[in-house]
């Protein structure tokens, strides 16, 4: 077996992993009023888009949205169907390929810091998701804007958790095993100064 395909399948196993952690964290689920209930499911995009990356996370989203367009019930409260893409839910899905992107490049833009993680979990994982979700949830439900903005608050304090949640296991999962990251890479030997 050649090293690109080791490195595919690792990337391949990688993908699956998280599409599966994204579908099984769906199933914690607590309703609330207005059709889009506070779930784990994005406990688990924030986590795709912290150890998979920019390059990788995303394809974990789309075989997530893949499942469930084929009718497969992957999505939070076991739904699925080409009917949640018009529902009011469809802008956070957006949002989630859109989410993991930015994570990804936060998290990758200088040093691993714990609080480099939660300012990526919490950008990309709540702000872009719900820049994403909130404007359509309106569209959809036909509820002013304003509105539907501020009935998301009630799921701020449980995205804070999650962004919480993602920091701490990220951060042990980073000291523990490194190499479970996307972009993890045996350092380069340093260059050696020529007289």
């Amino acid at each position: 077996m050649t090293a690109s395909t080791r490195d595919t399948s690792a990337t391949l196993g990688r993908v699956a992993v998280f599409a599966a952690l994204i579908i099984v964290l769906g199933t914690v689920v607590v309703p609330l009023p207005g059709g889009v209930p506070i779930t784990g499911q994005t406990l688990g995009v924030m986590l795709a888009g912290l150890v998979l990356g920019p390059r990788v996370a995303p394809w974990s989203i789309a075989v997530v949205l893949a499942l469930a367009a084929v009718g497969l019930p992957v999505l939070a409260g076991g739904r699925g169907g080409l009917g949640v893409f018009v529902g009011p839910t469809v802008g956070y899905m957006i949002g989630w390929i859109v989410g993991v992107v930015v994570i990804g490049l936060l998290l990758r833009t200088g040093r691993f810091t714990w609080w480099r993680t939660a300012l990526a979990a919490l950008v990309g994982g709540v702000l872009v998701v719900y820049a994403f979700g909130i404007p359509m949830q309106a569209l959809v439900t036909g509820v002013p804007l304003d509105l539907t903005a501020l009935s998301s608050l009630a799921f701020l304090p449980g995205d804070l958790i999650k962004v919480t949640a993602a920091t701490l296991v990220v951060v042990a999962l980073r000291r523990a095993y490194p190499r479970a990251f996307a972009d993890s890479r045996p350092a380069a030997a340093p260059a050696v100064a020529s007289a």
